[in-house]
């Protein structure tokens, strides 16, 4: 196993190579903007397939609303921005809200973000598999095992830690970005020049029948979704190169920028084609079929966008063990998330997401548009938490330029909020079992702090403490199956450190005078060694064992003594060799575990070949 680990994860890394993980801007944009970056490929069909549900005339509501997006857009960048800066250490919308609007609101913020982190892999990689059969129509129908050949290869590549993953993620996300940057502007060069004429079902202002606000409000909701993994880099300072806020924020802008114009153009040019989402086929793959024909562009264009939606579910790989760790360091995750593997990543993570996003490619079978409503509150929840914490903060401080930061707060915070409004109004019956995962959730995490708290309160050494118990001598319980040079090593051991030793033995219907065979070996043997033979009519080991102790354990207390169990076990030369012999020993360590006054060691007998 070891060797199979250093395979596929690499060597481990020192402690002092942490410094070579860190991340310049060029790294971290292909790194934890890949989630953004790739949300373009299905935003724009968000907003359509939900207004061609009354006419393909209505197409044309699609430009305002994307101006809408945009305008949320600014307004979370600037206020990321200014969460990076206040808080260089990262924690994004979990930690300014727990700062800010209390633990109950960090919490909330906390636990959509580990919900969303899950579905942002389920969602990117669903999407990827989507792109793939797009180009790849033999292969519809495979969209489930696709996407968790996906999801391994991801998991496996952040476990090699996050300057391997970054290496690796520039060339699809770069290769992305060049080719969408190539098909928009050849498509508006054609535009203008003529080459493509005006194809949309109707032009900008036409009255639609029937059109509803209702409808367009369930439209922007849905194309909102191309704001998702926005807050990923401000959870994530601490991966960068010093100056971490500084390089983080323009990584940010950067990110933005490149979001903003590529929203914009795909949704104009899909207007422009009069573009109808099919059922086989994304609306993305219609735009560039429309720009490019059928040649090599187009499939360059489908090959860079299966590949940045296959990846961008590594923004969720960079992102959930880092917020993990957050939550764990506050006792509200177990503190497994703290601890970092070979590659000094947050391995736990990184494993719990993976699982977790299978399962949901699963449940949901592949289908994207069934996860995206689901999506979408649980980014826009802490959109709108992180963005009035902000708010709280700069009145609170009022620093320098304070009125016109919190301005900026403002409008994200109320732009957020409505379109959380608009989910759980027009989109209720989609997001339903939030409701139910989210109150688990905090349940889950306040269950866990509760217990931290009551170990911390139990360990913890006070000035008026009792001075400990002082026992005047030791009783040794040995574990005997066999005479063996096991059992002749253990018992000379236990004679070593204990003032009273009994060796116990199980017996069973299923081996009738065994018992006998054994005492009369074990008397020649160790005459002065008292034997027990305890008889199990149900073949279990372990509960005879526990009851035979217990009573031992409470007149040993009369006496002022001690109880301790020693287990003997072999160990094989050859690590392979263990998973030939039962583990009789870990089960018999488990039994005993919960037993107040009853101490458990283990003794271990070393083959040589």
């Amino acid at each position: 196993m070891q060797q199979l680990k250093r395979i596929f994860i690499g060597r481990p890394l020192k402690s002092s190579e942490e410094g070579n993980q860190k991340l310049g801007k060029l790294k971290a944009l292909a790194m934890l903007s890949s989630d953004a970056l790739s949300s373009v490929a299905y935003g724009t069909e968000q907003i359509v397939l939900v207004l061609t549900q009354l006419s393909i005339a209505a197409i044309w509501y699609s430009l305002p609303i994307a101006a809408f997006v945009l305008i949320l857009l600014l307004a979370l960048t600037l206020s990321y921005r200014q969460i990076i800066h206040a808080y260089p250490g990262g924690g994004g919308a979990y930690k300014v809200s727990s700062d800010n609007l209390g633990k109950n609101a960090g919490l909330v913020a906390g636990g959509s973000l580990l919900i969303d982190y899950m579905l942002t892999v389920s969602v990117s990689v669903s999407a990827g598999a989507e792109a793939i059969t797009s180009a790849v129509p033999a292969l519809y129908g495979h969209q489930v095992g696709i996407s968790l050949v996906i999801i391994i290869i991801l998991m496996l590549m952040n476990l090699r830690g996050m300057s391997e993953s970054a290496s690796f993620l520039m060339i699809p996300v770069y290769l992305f970005v060049g080719s969408i940057t190539l098909m928009i502007g050849v498509g508006l060069y054609k535009i203008f020049t003529g080459v493509i004429p005006f194809k949309a079902a109707a032009s900008v202002g036409t009255a639609v029948p029937g059109i509803t606000m209702a409808l367009i409000f369930r439209a922007f909701s849905s194309g909102s979704s191309s704001l998702t993994g926005v807050e990923a880099i401000s959870n994530a300072v601490p991966f960068f190169k010093k100056p971490r806020a500084r390089h983080a924020a323009e990584t940010l802008a950067i990110m933005a920028l490149i979001l903003g114009a590529f929203f914009a153009g795909i949704t104009f040019l899909n207007y422009w084609y009069g573009i109808v989402p099919e059922a086989k086929v994304t609306v993305l793959s219609q735009v560039a079929s429309h720009t490019f024909g059928h040649g090599f562009l187009f499939y360059l264009v489908q090959f860079a966008t299966a590949f940045i939606l296959a990846v961008a579910a590594n923004t969720g790989f960079s992102a959930f063990p880092v917020l993990a760790y957050n939550l764990a360091r506050d006792k509200f995750l177990p503190h497994n998330y703290m601890d970092r593997g070979d590659r000094l990543g947050y391995s736990n993570g990184i494993l719990t997401l993976a699982i977790g996003s299978g399962a949901l490619i699963v449940l949901f079978n592949g289908v994207t548009a069934n996860l995206i409503p689901l999506y979408a509150v649980g980014v826009f929840i802490p959109f709108t938490l992180s963005q009035s914490g902000m708010i709280v903060k700069w009145f609170k401080e009022r620093p320098k330029g304070w009125f016109g930061k919190s301005a900026a707060n403002f409008v994200g915070a109320l732009i957020s909020f409505a379109i959380l409004l608009i989910l759980f109004i027009y989109r209720i019956k989609d997001i339903w079992p939030f409701f139910i995962i989210m109150p688990l959730v905090i349940f889950i995490f306040y269950k866990i702090h509760d217990h931290y708290h009551k170990v911390a309160e139990q360990l913890r050494l006070e000035d008026t403490d009792a001075v400990l118990h002082h026992f005047e001598g030791a009783t040794i319980i040995v574990l005997i199956s066999n005479i063996t040079q096991v059992t002749k090593a253990a018992l000379s051991y236990a004679e070593s450190i204990g003032d009273y030793v009994i060796a116990v033995h199980v017996s069973t219907d299923e081996n009738p005078g065994k018992e006998k065979e054994i005492q009369s070996t074990f008397k020649v043997d160790f005459p002065d060694v008292r034997f027990v033979d305890v008889h199990s009519n149900y073949r279990s080991i372990a509960k005879p064992l526990v009851r035979f102790t217990q009573v031992i354990s409470r007149n040993a207390l009369r006496r002022n003594y001690s109880t301790t169990v020693l287990i003997p076990q072999f160990i094989p030369k050859k690590h392979w060799q263990q998973t030939l012999h039962n583990q009789t020993a870990l089960r018999l360590r488990q039994a005993f575990s919960h037993k107040e006054n009853i101490v458990v060691a283990t003794y271990s007998y070393h083959l040589k070949k």
